[in-house]
């Protein structure tokens, strides 16, 4: 581990000292846990954020596809069908 030094407000500090002796852990452990939290859901958030911009570059363009999938999906198909009849 790295040994590192941080500045705490009062109120921070009191409340750090408060939670170490509920949990009997180290503050240092519980500013580990949280670092790791906050991480954690800046990693969620960018994968969240990627998976929105890869359901954008896929988007199928069709505006009632909640309603209306298996139609779109018959012409789709039958499309496929057509295109593999010309093919042969």
């Amino acid at each position: 581990m790295i040994r590192t030094q941080i500045s705490l407000t009062e109120e921070q500090a009191k409340r750090l000292r408060a939670q170490s002796e509920i949990k009997g852990i180290s503050q240092a452990e519980i500013l580990r846990q949280a670092l790791d939290a906050y991480f954690d859901q800046d990693d969620l958030l960018r994968r969240v954020e990627l998976a929105r911009e890869a359901i954008g570059v896929v988007s199928s363009g069709y505006t009632d596809l909640a309603e209306n999938h298996d139609e779109h999906l018959a012409v789709i198909y039958y499309e496929d069908i057509v295109r593999g009849r010309e093919n042969l």
